[in-house]
């Protein structure tokens, strides 16, 4: 008998916790009903007759949600044995219902929910919708594979369809063009390219092309003396197993008339009478600016007007130097090397050090020091965008170069604004033109789309089938690029929204839920751009919530930026990077940027997604078989 009163004592204890927990998530059901209502009436007037989509509906359902701190209700849902609302992201109320069902049966509670067609709106309809879109924007994937891929197109992909045909038939379903680099001529190009090559292969690739946007860059640098510096390769002996290379040209000939050199060795040119006396193992004698005896020996013929020489010892060659081509020991023919162009003065920065950040108009320039190192002057670099340093207020951070230098503004005067450096690797780093600045706490106040934008939307309406919105940071940012879309007859165009500022990060939830709806969408998160920005740590989890965001909304998500960067650039493997490619394959699609070694990261990529599809997808673990 006490058994069975200690057996009974256990069910109702039991059963207190339940009902308790039935308490709590309906309570929470009705909060997330609420909030989620009163978020949606800011947006009325972005939906159609005011009706909001499933996704619209969800997504406001999930910030709602997201507003309580579930911790300790998520361990007690897992102890009695039910859902802990960790994957709700697709489908938030349906989760939500599903749980209070069992809580209500479990309790024989009377208070039923209305039953659902589980197709309309069960757990798999937030999956089903997000699959959609996902097709809407990327086309149908590759074979039997669940992500798509997207690759950055180098230049080279203009002429080399090769390097097309091989990235199609290993996977790739879409292909981004940078608008930022090439040209028109070139993009029509990359395009036919990818046309021929999916009529060849019957793989379809859609086409993004990428605005360039507001990149504010480091302007020009100084320009050291005239010399270039030919190296050659050695082996553990001292011999030469690498010559130094270039090339010479004939000086008398236009630059459109020469052929465009594949090889990206330096060209100099060199008088027409000395050029046309040049011959297949023609010996050239020089006096480097060491003083030291150097002879180039004239190697091949590139074209008409082009020779490639060679020299088997290290040179320091200097423009306007005096040449004597050689025949049997005797001076055949003398003149002089040709006019070329200095390479920019090199700004080395320390911790601690002073950086001027001025008009682009002004050169950069590497500190002036006096007799014993002290500088008297500071380095100094250009900013592509003036304006934005009469934004600048004192304190305020800067980060230049991909965030490999950080600082912080020190003072404003007329000249411009002084910043100090504050993080830079212990050997210093050495500051170039054309790298990026970011001012992550400062309201540039700059318009959508620069006038650049304009001018590539023209051609981008006509030709690609994604637009790139680079910096977007508000709905109203968005509303500028639907509008000009429309204006150009292309309003049904995707956009693909890229993430990569902090302000874009905040304004993400406004961002889609006055989007959604009424244009396609799809949003990148531009990890590269966002690290500099928020820090590396909190990238870290800043990228979840970005994901999980976007599956609440059903929006596809690319994950861009330095995956297997190693093996694209360097054909070298990475563990860390395989690791962090495993983790994309939550995303819809990746994206892998240009290398001479693109196609073995793409094959790598491919074959890490094939393997994770297998044990994940998005934050839902799946427990396929193991084998030991």
């Amino acid at each position: 008998m006490a058994s069975e009163n200690l057996t009974q004592t256990g069910q109702d204890f039991y059963l207190d916790i339940l009902e308790q927990l039935r308490l709590d998530v309906s309570d929470i059901r009705v909060q997330v009903i609420s909030h989620a209502e009163l978020r949606l009436k800011q947006y009325t007037p972005y939906f159609p007759a005011g009706v909001f989509t499933k996704s619209a509906i969800n997504l406001a359902a999930y910030l709602a949600l997201r507003q309580f701190d579930l911790r300790h209700l998520q361990l007690r849902l897992a102890q009695a044995g039910l859902s802990s609302l960790g994957r709700a992201e697709s489908s938030v109320l349906s989760t939500l219902d599903a749980v209070l069902d069992v809580l209500n049966r479990a309790t024989n509670n009377s208070c039923n929910i209305e039953a659902k067609n589980p197709s309309e709106n069960g757990f798999n309809r937030g999956h089903q919708l997000l699959e959609q879109h996902t097709i809407q924007l990327f086309g149908q994937h590759f074979q039997d594979k669940k992500g798509h891929v997207m690759v950055t197109l180098a230049t080279d992909a203009a002429w080399d369809y090769e390097l097309i045909n091989a990235l199609l038939n290993k996977g790739m379903t879409c292909a981004r063009i940078n608008c930022a680099h090439d040209n028109p001529n070139l993009w029509r190009a990359m395009i036919r390219n990818i046309r021929r090559a999916e009529a060849e292969t019957g793989f379809n690739c859609r086409i993004l092309m990428d605005l360039a946007g507001h990149k504010i860059r480091t302007g020009d640098i100084e320009l050291g003396p005239a010399i270039y510096h030919l190296k050659v390769k050695r082996d553990e002996f001292g011999h030469c197993v690498t010559p130094g290379r270039l090339v010479l040209f004939d000086a008398s000939v236009p630059d459109e008339a020469l052929t465009q050199d594949q090889s990206g060795l330096f060209s100099i040119p060199v008088a027409h009478e000395f050029f046309k006396s040049l011959t297949e193992g023609s010996e050239i004698k020089f006096i480097d600016t060491r003083d030291k005896a150097r002879t180039l020996i004239v190697e091949k013929v590139l074209s008409a007007h082009q020779w490639q020489v060679k020299c088997d010892k290290s040179s320091y060659i200097a423009a306007g130097c005096d040449l004597s081509l050689m025949q049997n020991g005797d001076e055949l023919l003398s003149s002089q090397l040709g006019r070329f162009t200095g390479k920019p003065k090199k700004i080395m920065l320390f911790k601690g050090d002073q950086l001027l950040l001025t008009d682009h108009a002004i050169l950069g320039a590497p500190a002036v020091c006096d007799d014993n190192g002290k500088p008297i002057k500071p380095a100094q670099i250009g900013c592509t965008l003036a304006d934005a340093i009469n934004k600048l207020k004192v304190g305020d951070p800067v980060w230049l170069d991909d965030g490999k230098i950080g600082a912080e503004v020190e003072s404003i005067s007329d000249q411009g604004a002084l910043l100090k450096v504050t993080k830079v690797r212990s050997n210093g780093v050495s500051l170039l033109n054309d790298k990026g600045i970011n001012f992550p706490e400062t309201d540039l106040e700059l318009s959508p789309l620069s006038k650049k934008d304009f001018q590539d939307l023209d051609f981008a309406c006509t030709h690609a089938d994604l637009i790139g919105f680079s910096f977007v940071e508000s709905l109203a940012d968005m509303e500028c690029l639907m509008q000009e879309l429309a204006a150009r007859d292309a309003g049904d165009l995707p956009i693909i929204a890229k993430i990569e500022t902090n302000r874009a990060v905040k304004n993400l939830p406004e961002i889609i839920l006055g989007t959604i709806g009424r244009h396609s969408l799809g949003i990148m998160i531009a990890r590269g751009d966002l690290a500099v920005e928020l820090g590396s740590a909190r990238l870290a989890e800043i990228q979840e919530e970005l994901l999980w965001l976007c599956e609440a909304a059903h929006v596809p998500v690319i994950w861009a930026t330095q995956v297997l960067e190693s093996i694209a650039k360097k054909g070298t493997k990475s563990l860390a990077e395989f690791t962090d490619a495993a983790m994309a394959v939550r995303a819809e699609c990746v994206m892998l940027n240009k290398g001479p070694y693109i196609v073995d990261a793409l094959e790598a990529l491919l074959n890490v997604m094939t393997r994770m599809e297998e044990h994940q997808y998005k934050k839902f673990p799946r427990l396929r078989a193991l084998h030991w």
